[in-house]
C-alpha cells in the first residue's frame, strides 16, 4: 500500500512539473517570436534618435524621421535585451537623443505601424551597432 501511494505521489508530481514546463515553454517561445515583423523584407531609414530605452525584456529605439513635407514621423524599433546587446559592445549610452543614425530593420507586418525589429544602427561616425544581423540583412 505504501509503495502504491508513493508511486501515485510521484506520478502526480510528474504531471504537475510537466504541465508547468509546457506552460512556461509556450510563453517563452511566444515571447521571443518575430510574428509581428516581416522578416522577408529588409529596409533602411535615417533619422534622429528621440530616445533609446535600455529596458528588459527588450530595448526600444525611437527615431524621428522626416516625412519630406516638413513633418516628423516617429518610428519604433524593438531591439534585443540589454544583456544580449551588452555582450556585443552596446551600453545604455550607445545611442543618445539627437544622434543622427541610419537604421537597418525588418518592418512591422502592419503597414500602419512605423518601425520594426532592429537589425543594426549606423552612427554618423561610421560605427555600426549590430542588434542581430540575419543573412538577409547583410
Amino acid at each position: 500500500m505504501k509503495q502504491m501511494k508513493a508511486k501515485l505521489n510521484q506520478a502526480a508530481l510528474f504531471v504537475v512539473l510537466l504541465a508547468a514546463l509546457m506552460v512556461t515553454a509556450g510563453t517563452a517561445i511566444a515571447h521571443h517570436g518575430f510574428a509581428d515583423y516581416d522578416m522577408t523584407r529588409h529596409e533602411t531609414i535615417s533619422g534622429k534618435v528621440r530616445a533609446f530605452q535600455w529596458t528588459n525584456p527588450h530595448t526600444w529605439l525611437w527615431l524621428d524621421v522626416p516625412d519630406g513635407k516638413g513633418g516628423i514621423i516617429l518610428y519604433a524599433f524593438e531591439g534585443m535585451s540589454p544583456n544580449y546587446l551588452g555582450r556585443r559592445g552596446w551600453t545604455r549610452e550607445s545611442l543618445k537623443p539627437g544622434d543622427q543614425i541610419t537604421v537597418n530593420y525588418f518592418p512591422f507586418k502592419d503597414p500602419a505601424k512605423k518601425g520594426g525589429t532592429l537589425a543594426s544602427a549606423k552612427k554618423e561616425s561610421g560605427e555600426i551597432l549590430n542588434n542581430f544581423v540575419p543573412a538577409g540583412a547583410r
